[in-house]
Formats: C-alpha cells, structure tokens, sequence
C-alpha cells in the first residue's frame, strides 16, 4: 500500500462532511462470508446448479426446499461478526463524517458494528416474513427450521433478499441515491461495480472525491479520482487511526 494515497485518503476524510460508503461481498471476506465472484467466490463452487439460478425468483418458486437447503449453507453466517472496515465506518459516522452506508450485503455486519443509517439494496437474511399473512420473523426462523419454513398460519416463511430476477425496493434505492447525490465523498469498497442496477448508482455522484478500493481492478477504476488494489479494512484503518 503507497503512502501517498494513504495520505491523500486520510486528508480527504478529514476535509469532506458527508461521506458515503457503498460497499459489496469484499466488505465481509474479512469476516470470512466467502465473496461471488472471487477465485474461491460462491459462483465457483460446484452446486446441482449455478449459483445465480438456484438464487433466482423463478428456482425459489419451483424447488423451493433446494433453495432453503442451498441458502442456509451458502448465504447465512450467523457467527460472523464486523470486520475493522465495518468498524471504521461506524466511527466515521459517530464523528459525524459519513452520512450513509449504502450494501449490496445482506449479513447485517453494518449494523452488528453499529452503523445506524445503512441501506440494503439486498435486503437482509435477518428479516424474514410469511408469504401469506404476513408475520414477520427472525433469522432463528430459517436457521431453526428444517426443508421449507413454515408460518404458524402454514404459509412459506421467506427471506426479506432480493433475488435475482426481481427489482430492488424502490424505497432503499432513492434513499441511496438521495444520499450518493448529496455527498462530498464517495468511498466505493469491496464490489467489483459488476452487478446491475446497483453498480450503477455511483453515477449519481457529481462530486470529485471518488475513492475505489478493491482487491481487484474494476470497470470504474479509471474513473475513480483515488483507486486502490489493497484491503479495504486495512486501507481504512490505515487512513483514519485512531482519530475517531
């Protein structure tokens, strides 16, 4: 990791107001959720199918038990907990520095590090709800529960997450915009800017503090005022210390 930039990262945190975060899977590969499109990501593990179907709208209604079977062996990690990214971001925003986390993650690690103002694009594994009356549960509900879980009036308990296939909540999507639109610095970390509509919504960024940090390169990456290849929780600590 360059100085430099380290420099220039911690000199724009210290000078921007309203930061926003928007990160994906490579936020939680340091809490050991395995990313998706890594060498070791989900997508190429081998499964009775791929990964995108099995999670898909149309696979939960037709098999749905292999979709209960394959989400709670591949998509819950109740013991995971934050990372020094997530921890870092909270801080930032206890000190008033950052004004939104905007995931593509449905772990809830925002949250366990005490973040208060996230928008899940994806939802999130810990709500769940009957398909038919309603009732909404917790997370013990699907890891507690065997083949298709079942409400107390009978009806499918599902997941609160956004398959692939179905459109992202419209609520949460112009909240992050609204947010992304009103920053003076937009930290991108963890996300390989490959997943649509939600890579997208950095374009909604008019200002000139554009930071990437990811392992890999990205699509945006020559667009990207500042732009690392390194660890996102060791990139972050580096630049903030223990100033906040």
């Amino acid at each position: 990791m360059m100085k430099p930039e380290i420099d220039t990262l911690k000199a724009w945190i210290e000078q921007s107001k309203r930061i926003v975060f928007f990160g994906g899977a490579g936020v939680s590969t340091e809490s050991k959720i395995p990313d998706f499109r890594s060498d070791t990501g989900l997508y190429k593990q081998k499964y009775p199918y791929p990964a995108e179907t099995m999670l898909s709208h149309s696979f939960f209604e037709k098999h749905p038990e292999e979709f209960y079977d394959f989400y709670r062996n591949v998509m819950i990690y109740p013991d995971a907990k934050p990372n020094r990214a997530h921890y870092v971001l909270t801080a930032l925003e206890q000190a008033g520095k950052l004004t939104a986390v905007v995931t593509q993650n449905i772990d809830g690690l925002h949250q366990a590090a005490g973040s208060r103002n996230v928008y899940e694009l994806h939802g999130s594994v810990h709500r769940n709800y009957c398909m038919e009356c309603g009732k909404t549960y917790g997370l013990d509900a699907i890891t507690g529960s065997t083949g298709i879980p079942r409400c107390s009036c009978g009806g499918i308990i599902r997941p609160d997450v956004v398959l692939y296939e179905e459109g992202l909540d419209q609520d949460t999507l112009d909240c992050a915009v609204t947010a992304i639109a009103g920053a003076d610095m937009l930290i991108v970390g963890g996300t390989s800017l490959a997943v649509y509509p939600a890579a997208g919504l950095i374009r909604y960024y008019r200002g000139n503090r554009l930071v990437l940090v990811n392992l890999q390169p990205t699509p945006y990456d020559d667009r990207a005022d500042l732009c690392l290849h390194a660890s996102l929780g060791e990139t972050l600590e580096a630049a903030i210390g223990g100033e906040y």
